[in-house]
Parts: C-alpha cells; structure tokens; sequence
C-alpha cells in the first residue's frame, strides 16, 4: 500500500510518477471507506485526487502556499499533509475539521469555508511575498461552483492587473465552465507553456522593439496569438484580465498535470489553468448523483443508500413541500437559491415551476437584489439561503431591501448549531444580525407543524421583508396540520404555566427548554414556558405581563448571545413602566463553536435540556432556601397568561405539536 508510507508531501514526492494513478486509486478507497462511516463532502473531494497529487508532487507546501475553495475538495489534502491517521474522526468532535484550518496544520496556508474567497486571500499573499522580498508560489485553487461568486472575479481583475506571479487552478467538474478536452486544446496547453518557445517569443518581442515600427510587429504577434487561443480555447476572457490561460486540461491525468505544473512554476505573471474533473470519480453512485454525494451522512459503501435516516422530515423537506403548495395556488411566488437547489428542498419546486425557480449559482448578493427586482414589481420572491451564507448578502438586505422596505421572503435554513461542519457553517449570528435591521421582520418556529405556518404566514406578509429562521435536521415528529393558517405576527404563545418565574424561548430549543421545565418542577419550582414565535416584533404585551408578574426570567436562544433574542428582551423590559425582572440569557458566548453532532455542542455550550434545568434551578433559588415565589400582589396575575394565550389562537396547533411525555400545567 503506497498510501500508508506517506506522512507529507516529501514522502509523495519520492513516488515514482508512473505509480501515481495508483495512488489515487488507494486515496479515493480510503476516502470513500471513512465518508461512509462519518459523513461528509464526498463528490467533490473525490473530483479533486488527482489533481490534489499533482500539485503536491510538484510544489512544495507549507513554503509554496496552496488555497483551496471552497474547502470541501481538500480531503486528499488532508492526507497527503500528515492527516491519515486523523481523518477517520474528520468532521467528527474534537476531530480534524472538513474544511481546511490553518491552526490544524501549516499546509492549509488559509481558512475557507465559503466559497470564491481563494484568488482573493491568494493575491494578498502574492502582495505579501513580494513586499517582503521571499521567494514562494501561490496557487489558489477555485472550482465546484465558486467562479459564480463576484468575489472570485473582483480577485481575477485586481490579481491580472497587477502582472505579479500568480497560479489560479479553475477545477472545473461541470459547475462551472465546461468545454471538450481534445488532442487540441491538450497541445496547445503544452505548447503555451514550452519554455523554448516562450523564449523565442521574448527574444523576438524585444527585436521588435529595437527596429523601427516594431510596436506594429508585436502587437501583430500578439493579436496573431490572442486569434489562435479564441478559436482553440476558452481562456479569452481570463486573457482580458491580465491572466495567461492554459487548458483545458484533463484533471484526471496525473503525468499531463505533473508536466504542466512543472512548467508552470517558472513562467512569470498571472497564470490561469483549466482542469475539467468529475465529480465523484472513482465511486460510481457519486459519479451518477454529484448532487446528493456533493455533503452527506454515513452511508452503505455497497449501495450508496444512507443509513440511520430519521423518520420524522427534515425542516428543509417541509419548507419544499409547503412552498409547492402555496406556488400550486398563487402564480406569484418565485423561489430563489444560490447553488443549493437540493440543498434548500427546491428540487420539487424546480421541476414542477422552472419558469418561476431561479438558481443564481454562489452569488447571494446578487440573489437578494435581484429578488428585490421581482418584489417591486408584484412578485412574492422567496431566497432560501443557508443562516451563514446569507452574511456574504448582508449590505444587500439593508441597502437594496429593508431601506426601500421591500416585501421579500427570506427562508433561513440550517440556522443554530449545523453540527459536522463547524464553525463556518453554524448559523449562530442571524438572530443578532437581522435582528438590528429597520422594517424587518423576523419569525423563529418551536417546531415543523408552526414552521409550515410560518412560511404561509411570509407568503401573505406585505409589510415589508420578512425572513423566518429554522434548523439543519428532522423535526421533533409532531402532527401537521392539513392547511395551512398564517399566523398572528407578534403574538406569543404560553406552552405551560407556573408561578416561579418563566422561561422564554425562541426555535426548537423550546423542547429542551420543556424538558427542563418538567425537570425543574419536580423539584418543586414550577415554570412558566414561552414559546416567543417572533424575534421582531417581541410580544410586548406579554412581556408586560410578565414584568409586573415574575421578578426573574430567563431567555434561551440557539445563537450567539451578543445583541440577539435575549439582549431584546432586556431591551424591551427596559422601555416599560413596570419594574422590570431580572434577566439570565442563555445562549452561544462570544465565540465560534468547532464541528461535533448537534447533542455533544447543545451540552457543551449549556444548551441541552440538564444544564437549562441546572442554571435555571440556580438562578429561581438560592441554596438552602424555598424557590422565590412572586410577590404577593403579582401572584394574581398568572390567570392573565393563560387568557394571552387563548386570545392567540394558537391552542389547536400547540396541542398537535406537543412533544410526547411532556406534562402539561
């Protein structure tokens, strides 16, 4: 087994290049073998083996920096840099991370979780070698999707003006661009990169100078060169911007790829090459559905077929179904995703409405604008963007639609802790960060049942933008109602009563809540639960109640707790007349959470059921002494919560959606 002898790329550097086809044979089984077990970016990893060895038999990392975007091609990477041995616990708590992490190791020379970020952070390292005299290449390696995101080309247009020596590897598996590799387009590629005829080219070039009206001769040779590489390639755009285009190249052929990077090293300025690939290669399910194997759960190698799938639907399955729904009914709403159609549950949608799906590729800026286009013109425009992807659209939301106060839908997925895929991932800031933005309206369901409400409630929600938050996964398995009923905007609902104090809650993390609640009143310290349904607007007239009945309360939130649902809270508390109660918030502390399963970080950052229960015992209590009741002339007021919650509506879908073995006060 080659692969067990290589413990760095000094070690890959040593194998003969006729075995190399043979190593990646070994490095796909290993790949596939462990993303069976643990999960993970299979496709696109796979797409990118024999690539990843030809870069690394020819450059030499750490010093020779390589960038890869988005991050989830780089399983390869990770075992040809010292990982082996760890990648069998990748993605998995306190494991390797998915993606590559500078403070994993030096060979990941920059962080990326998101995509279109490499040519940028690779060009500020070109800067920076340069300014400080060393001697190292950059090669920044872009591909599945990411050459969509305007980032990618705002890098391209700096980078290519510049004239500095640059390497950009397009790895393009037929997300991006995608022409035929021929004997042609093969040979041209070696022909650009011959360094004796890249030296008669100089040596004639600088003749021509010398010799009157020479500057004719070469910008003859020059369009004469330009003409041959239109006809024969596909590289005249990156030529405008200041990058010699090589390719394309066939992604899969490790000698063909050994050659031309070798080549390469030594040809000055910025350098753009073309490699097609297949995603999936090596494993025939993930050749023939790119899509689903792109992220994925453990699996049966055999059969491709997942394992363990939990039988209550997934969040995201739900917003599909009842998007198609409500799209069967009214022609005017239009869904939009940015390069996640499977990924957001769209794909019914798609097939059902093409004329009214648009997928804009990674450009999430651009899907907020252009979603706002539709909505001045009438049009009930849905964007289903993953919580931390729609921080890239963030001047977009407040300049070209909260600003002009533009009634478009925002569908949060995979908000909270992700689990797996760590800390770019996790969707911990939205609640903060929409939070502070005028007009904008912001819904957050306990469960799948009001989830689908919420959507229909978006739907008809003409006040202005709107954006409902919900996680990554299955529900808790409750009963849907059959149709669907939009819901009244700002109004809470009361899940249960006790006159100790009241834990108000906001998503799903009202089940923990729940149960701690259940916990809690065993012990003899009866609680209040509140499911608050609404970010923006905050319930305000049962937090005025609440402040003239309890004198403590807590707030728990699946996000970061800097500025987000329990800092509104307070904040609402103390615009009131009453007193207000004294507050704890529980919540996500100012920092990024690593990757694990969802239970393991729930418990780590205090958020699972027994540390609510805990902390909540702790701060209703004092130790030695009777819980603190309310005071006397508040007590009274306990009837008032119950009637709030009757007035609301809600009494049906609460009872449909209770989570089994729950008591109820």
């Amino acid at each position: 087994m080659r692969l067990s002898k290589i413990n760095s790329p000094d070690d890959l550097k040593k194998v003969s290049l006729i075995d190399l086809p043979g190593l990646a044979q070994e490095l796909r089984e290993y790949i596939i073998n462990h993303v069976s077990v643990t999960g993970g970016h299979l496709a696109p990893s796979l797409g990118a083996v024999d690539l990843t060895i030809a870069l690394h038999y020819i450059f030499d990392t750490p010093r020779d920096k390589i960038i890869w975007d988005v991050g989830h091609q780089a399983y390869a990477h990770k075992i040809l840099t010292g990982r082996r041995e760890e990648f069998p616990k990748n993605r998995q708590y306190q494991g390797i991370s998915g993606f590559p992490n500078p403070k994993e190791s030096p060979h990941d020379a920059f962080g990326t979780g998101h995509a279109s970020t490499s040519i940028s952070a690779g060009y500020g390292m070109v800067c920076a070698r340069d300014l400080t005299g060393e001697k190292y290449n950059v090669i920044s390696v872009i591909g599945d999707g990411s050459m969509t995101g305007g980032l990618a080309f705002e890098g391209l247009n700096n980078a290519g003006a510049s004239k500095r020596n640059f390497i950009v590897v397009l790895n393009d598996n037929t997300m991006s661009i995608s022409p035929n590799v021929g004997a042609l387009s093969k040979y041209l590629a070696l022909l650009i990169t011959n360094p004796h005829l890249n030296k008669i080219k100089r040596d004639l070039l600088e003749f021509a100078n010398r010799i009157p009206q020479g500057d004719r001769i070469a910008r003859s040779w020059g369009r004469l060169e330009n003409s041959i590489k239109a006809m024969l390639a596909p590289g005249m755009f990156f030529e405008q911007l200041g990058f010699r285009y090589i390719g394309p190249l066939d992604g899969h052929k490790i000698d063909d790829l050994v050659n031309i990077f070798q080549k390469v090293k030594e040809l000055p300025g910025p350098i753009l090459i073309h490699v097609l690939t297949k995603k999936g290669k090596g494993y025939q399910p993930a050749e023939n559905d790119a899509t689903h194997f792109h992220g994925v759960g453990s699996f049966s190698k055999t059969t491709g077929q997942a394992n363990g799938k939990s039988k209550n639907p997934s969040y995201t399955s739900i917003f599909g179904k009842t998007l198609v729904s409500i799209a069967k009914e009214r022609k005017d709403v239009i869904a939009i995703t940015a390069a996640m159609t499977d990924g957001t549950g769209l794909t019914e949608f798609s097939k059902l409405y093409p004329d009214r799906f648009f997928d804009v590729g990674i450009a999430e800026s651009h899907a907020v604008t252009f979603a706002s286009g539709l909505a001045v013109q009438g049009l009930r425009p849905v964007v289903a963007i993953y919580s931390t992807f729609l921080q890239r659209a963030y001047d977009q939301i407040i300049h070209d639609v909260a600003l002009q106060n533009i009634p478009v839908i925002f569908a949060l997925d995979r908000a909270g802790l992700v689990g797996e895929d760590g800390p770019t991932h996790h969707g911990c800031f939205d609640l903060s960060y929409l939070r502070n933005i005028p007009n904008l309206t912001v819904l957050v369901p306990r469960d799948e049942n009001e989830f689908q409400h919420m959507i229909a409630t978006a739907i008809e929600w003409k006040q202005g933008p709107i954006a409902v938050r919900y996680p990554r996964g299955a529900g808790v398995g409750c009963v849907l109602d059959q149709e669907l009923q939009p819901l009244p905007v700002g109004k809470a609902e009361v899940a249960r009563t006790g006159n100790s104090g009241a834990i108000l809650t906001l998503g799903p993390i009202f089940w923990e809540a729940m149960q701690a609640a259940q916990m809690l009143d065993e012990k003899g310290i009866p609680l209040s639960v509140i499911n608050m349904r609404s970010l923006k607007p905050l319930d305000l007239d049962l937090l005025k109640q609440i402040s003239v009945q309890f004198d403590r309360v807590i707030t728990v939130e699946e996000g970061i707790l800097a500025g987000g649902f329990g800092s509104a809270v307070m904040e609402a508390f103390e615009k009131m007349e009453a007193s207000a109660p004294m507050v704890k918030r529980l919540g996500i502390k100012d920092e990024f959470i690593e990757q694990g399963s969802r239970s393991i970080l729930l418990k780590n950052v205090g958020l699972d059921a027994e540390n609510i229960a805990r902390q909540a015992s702790e701060f209703f209590s004092k130790s030695g002494e009777k819980p603190i009741i309310p005071k006397a002339e508040k007590t009274a007021k306990i009837d008032d919560i119950r009637d709030h919650s009757q007035h609301t509506d809600t009494q049906d879908m609460g009872r449909s959606s209770r989570l089994p073995g729950v008591a109820q006060k």
